[in-house]
């Protein structure tokens, strides 16, 4: 029960935190280009990166909640597109190219398709 509201605390927050940079961002820089999720996920994976090679040095003793609230939680809240980065590098490390690229090509073409089918879908229903 605490691994859920850890994650849930964290995803508030970081769900927050999206809010308040996409509101900044939309402010200062109106566009029709998707400029504050493109920084959000730039942010989400640098604080990702940041978050897992420091934890993976220090192993602290709270080193999985804290994993749990910040990583699943707050940039999870924040960014998806941070996890898919972190399971992306971590193919690589192990040196698994060909399932990291399939993962990154299954990944963009089937989740850009999976909200097309979803958009067809509803709009279907409307029509």
């Amino acid at each position: 029960m605490q691994a859920f509201l850890l994650v849930g605390a964290g995803g508030a927050l970081g769900a927050m935190m999206r809010f308040g940079v996409s509101s900044i961002v939309g402010r200062l820089w109106p566009s029709q280009f998707p400029l504050a999720t493109l920084i959000v996920n730039i942010l989400g994976s640098l604080a990702m990166g940041l978050l897992i090679g420091w934890l993976a040095r220090t192993l602290p003793a709270w080193a999985a909640e804290a994993r749990l609230f910040v990583a699943v939680g707050v940039l999870g809240g924040f960014t998806t597109f941070s996890a898919f980065s972190l399971d992306t590098i971590t193919l690589i490390e192990r040196g698994a190219w060909s399932q990291a690229g399939l993962y990154i090509l299954l990944s963009v073409v089937l989740c850009l398709a999976g909200l097309y089918c979803g958009l067809l879908m509803t709009r279907g229903f409307h029509a």
